[in-house]
């Protein structure tokens, strides 16, 4: 996971001079990051233990006192490690000692070779001195905020601890208290999203059930594969914000999902494939000590990757019918020249019936006779002599069966390895022979004291064997080393393939559509990826459109009536999105985002003694220090944890600094009020989720769609309590103060003149707005002649309205909310037609379309109705 950051990199100015002459120089030319080679800079390592990499970095600059830390997702080639580290171009790289023949290291060394590689004890990379590092050292005013971020970057902090204990020990520096500027940074090309918001938006895994699917990455993962799966992983954690590899990527599913052919075949050539990520990293991986443990498992690695190297060819041979750009370069890199070395030091060396095998006593053999005959004399001396003692074991047991007068079958396991096992009704009276008794439900294991020696003699021939076997195998695997760079990337390219398939995958059983990059955000029939698993039958899509204009949108509606579904829903279709993955929608498109933050519902942290309140606070002094233009927010219910009066103010103040932002905001809120105050504001719009309330209140009915305006009738908080049998009595005493209270913000609300011209200036800048979009649209001139009369006809209205209201004396007006329907006007196509041409525009003009055969109304700034409300046309 990434972190945001407030600067670039030009403001992490490079050292001019050396502090020290024990650094010599490194001779290296400058950079867009560097004006003087030789930098003192120290940069601390730490990655992640296993297969999949997370790399915690840590930069100090001793000239400037400045920290940029960063974690990144990397893949096994480590590129944007190697890529952020060549920015800083550091004088001094901080290992863990453990580390030193880590791929890691040699790869950074082979790529930077310019730095000093200095290797620490693990003491150095405690998160816990990270934490303490910062509480003394981090400036007042940024404290709180960076606390949040470090909390969730567990490498991040070991980093950022390693790297100034180092500096404090070894280089005898030290920082003043609160004087160290601390900037966390993303690796570039990458959405930035916050650990907060993966929990809250369930990108990885559920909040209520840590074993459920209902997450993003449970949806969508439909890999066949281990590196697939990871890598799914790593881009839903930092989607791509690149737009040449997001359309390459919507090709590749294209062309995936439109060929039945090569998908079936794919899907079939990926089943069973081996982690390919882990057999490379296990070869390339030498401990300091040998063992028999180890020899037996280099044995099984070589097995593993000649496993991998020919599943490599069905691959290459499924994608024959590919037309994509990608599908075509992952095919290119599974092209047999590619490995044909490997795959001949693996023939010159394994028989070629030798396969990975799970079970143990299967295993065991294809380690004896994975070399080939002929290669090693001794080497086949004592395996004809481990097949002898395997035949006197099967020989003993049938002369036991034949003996004792009962059928005995000879099993194997890795513990006890030959055992005898009985059925229980011939097992009554054992005979004394048989020792290492075990009584279980249906039958009878036991052992005879020949067959331990036997089993002992198999071990010793097997030992013998693995030995002989080893320096063959040693060989090999030396060799194989020279190539593996080759091979980790077709291990990427097959990841990337299996979730390439697991997207198409997805397109064709559950109608999703291909979205397209613009700069407007419009969504016809969007569907909660995940709510619509669950309620298939029953989930009401909804639609969206954000624009400059409208890009902050304040949403109220009933309690349980969808508003916080309806967010989440747009968060969640950005990140599939800007995955690659096609969109549950019938027509989509999205502008790049940078950032996704997300302040949805919470409670009490206990374990932080922090209050709903207080959370909420820090939550969003997080968003605020670092939101950016091309970020989106959703925030969901703020300031309810304290007073109606301080949770208004606190609302207002927060949309106001979020609404010069420009980032675009879905701010969902009961605080009827919030609507009223930003509703003249510029780029705001106001929303509601539909409820329908009988006349007599007796029965309301949520409709989940999404409705122009702000929500009509602001007393649904006393319906619901009069539907759960409160008393009459206290229900009539609650509508009068109710009713009072409107009254008197309906008297203080009354609208002047002020209003009024900033109600006409917003509805001009939604016009200018809309014939920018209008100019650089495809239409045909007939649709484009009636989508002009339509916007005349609502603009005319509406500006009549407005002079009207002028014009009028009357201290009782009220805002007219029933002349507010599509703020912007944000037509959507009411035909294919249109949809198709008005496609072109959108991408030159940050225009807004819709597909279907019959319009769609868009709700303010959002798009929002379903299917049969208020025509408008978008363009």
């Amino acid at each position: 996971m990434s972190i945001t950051s407030r600067a670039t990199d030009d403001s992490f100015v490079p050292l001019t001079s050396r502090i020290s002459s024990r650094y010599p120089p490194t001779g290296r030319p400058t950079t867009t990051a560097t004006s003087v080679a030789g930098q003192d800079i120290v940069c601390a390592i730490s990655e992640s233990r296993g297969v999949s990499s997370i790399v915690g970095l840590a930069f100090v600059n001793l000239a400037t006192a400045e920290v940029v830390l960063s974690q990144i997702c990397d893949s096994q080639t480590y590129v944007k490690t190697v890529t952020k580290i060549g920015v800083f171009e550091p004088s001094e790289i901080l290992f863990m000692n453990t580390v030193k023949e880590s791929k890691l290291r040699y790869i950074i060394q082979e790529n930077i070779p310019g730095p000093i590689f200095t290797f620490l004890d693990r003491k150095y990379w405690s998160d816990k001195m990270g934490h303490e590092y910062l509480e003394r050292l981090a400036f007042p005013d940024e404290l709180d905020s960076l606390k949040v971020t470090l909390g969730g970057n567990f490498f991040v902090a070991c980093c950022f601890a390693a790297v100034l204990r180092y500096v404090e020990l070894e280089l005898q520096c030290a920082f003043s208290s609160h004087s160290l500027r601390i900037r966390l940074e993303p690796s570039q090309g990458s959405m930035t999203i916050d650990l907060a918001t993966i929990i809250s938006l369930e990108l990885i895994q559920n909040l209520h059930n840590t074993k459920s699917k209902d997450s993003l990455y449970g949806l969508l993962n439909e890999t066949l594969t281990p590196m697939g799966a990871r890598l799914l992983r790593a881009n839903i954690l930092q989607p791509s914000t690149e737009r040449v590899k997001l359309t390459a990527r919507y090709n590749a599913v294209e062309d995936l999902s439109s060929k039945e052919d090569m998908f079936v075949s794919v899907r079939q050539a990926l089943k069973g494939f081996v982690d390919a990520d882990r057999v490379l990293t296990s070869i390339i991986l030498v401990p300091t000590n040998r063992t028999v443990q180890y020899i037996e498992q280099s044995v099984n690695n070589v097995i593993m990757l000649k496993t991998f190297v020919s599943g490599i060819k069905k691959i290459y041979q499924a994608l024959g019918a590919a037309q994509s750009d990608l599908i075509s370069t992952i095919r290119e890199l599974c092209c047999p020249a590619g490995y044909r070395a490997v795959e001949q030091l693996i023939n010159a060396t394994l028989n070629e019936h030798i396969t990975y095998q799970s079970k143990p006593l299967d295993l065991r053999n294809q380690r004896v006779y994975c070399v080939k005959a002929g290669v090693n004399s001794l080497l086949d001396v004592a395996r004809q002599t481990y097949k002898e003692a395997n035949a006197d074991a099967s020989e003993l047991v049938d002369k036991l069966a034949e003996t004792c007068e009962m059928a005995l079958d000879l099993k194997y396991d890795t513990a006890r390895q030959y055992y005898i096992c009985i059925s229980i009704s011939d097992a009554e009276s054992l005979p004394d022979v048989f020792i290492n008794v075990f009584r279980k439900r249906s039958r009878v294991e036991c052992q005879t004291l020949d067959l331990v020696k036997l089993n002992q003699k198999i071990t010793d021939a097997h030992t013998e064997v693995i030995s002989m076997s080893d320096q063959t195998v040693q060989e090999l695997i030396r060799d194989v080393c020279a190539q593996v760079s080759g091979l980790f990337r077709v291990s990427e390219a097959i990841g990337m393939l299996d979730m390439l398939t697991a997207f198409a995958q997805l397109a064709t059983s559950y109608d999703y559509i291909r979205p397209e990059l613009t700069a407007t955000l419009a969504i016809k029939a969007g569907r909660h990826p995940i709510r619509e698993r669950i309620h298939s039958s029953k989930f009401v899509p909804n639609d969206a459109y954000a624009t400059p204009q409208t890009r902050f949108q304040v949403i109220t509606g009933c309690n349980m009536s969808g508003k916080s579904t309806y967010i989440r829903s747009m968060a969640l279709m950005t990140v599939m999105a800007q995955i690659g993955c096609f969109i549950p929608a019938q027509y989509a498109s999205f502008p790049v985002v940078h950032q996704l933050f997300a302040r949805m519902a919470t409670t009490d942290d206990l374990d932080a003694n922090v209050s709903t309140f207080a959370a909420e606070m820090r939550e969003m002094a997080f968003i605020l220090r670092h939101v950016q233009p091309r970020a989106m927010v959703l925030v969901d219910e703020i300031g309810r944890g304290t007073s109606t009066t301080d949770g208004l103010a606190i609302a207002v103040a927060l949309a106001e600094a979020l609404l010069a932002s420009n980032a675009l905001v879905w701010f969902v809120t009961h605080f009827h009020d919030l609507a009223r105050i930003l509703s003249d504001r510029n780029g705001v719009t106001n929303l509601h989720l539909a409820a329908d309330i009988t006349a007599g209140a007796s029965k309301m009915t949520m409709l989940y769609q999404i409705a122009e305006g702000p929500v009509p009738d602001r007393r649904y908080g006393l319906v619901l309590a009069q539907l759960v049998d409160l008393p009459p009595a206290v229900l009539e005493v609650a509508k009068r103060v109710s009713e009072t209270l409107d009254g008197f913000a309906q008297r203080r609300n009354s609208s002047s003149r002020v209003v009024t011209i900033a109600r006409k200036r917003k509805l001009l800048l939604s016009l200018r707005e809309q014939l920018f979009i209008a100019r650089d649209s495809t239409m045909d001139d007939e649709s484009l002649r009636r989508w002009l009369l339509e916007l005349q006809n609502d603009f005319t209205m509406k500006m009549a309205a407005m002079d009207q209201e002028m014009d009028s004396t009357s201290d009782s007006l009220s805002e007219p909310a029933e002349h507010q329907t599509s703020i912007h006007s944000s037509p959507v196509l009411d035909s294919c037609h249109r949809s198709s041409s008005i496609r072109e525009g959108s991408k030159r003009s940050a225009a807004k379309v819709g597909t279907g055969s019959e319009p769609i109304s868009i709700e303010s700034d959002f798009a929002s109705e379903t299917a049969d409300t208020d025509i408008v046309v978008l363009v």
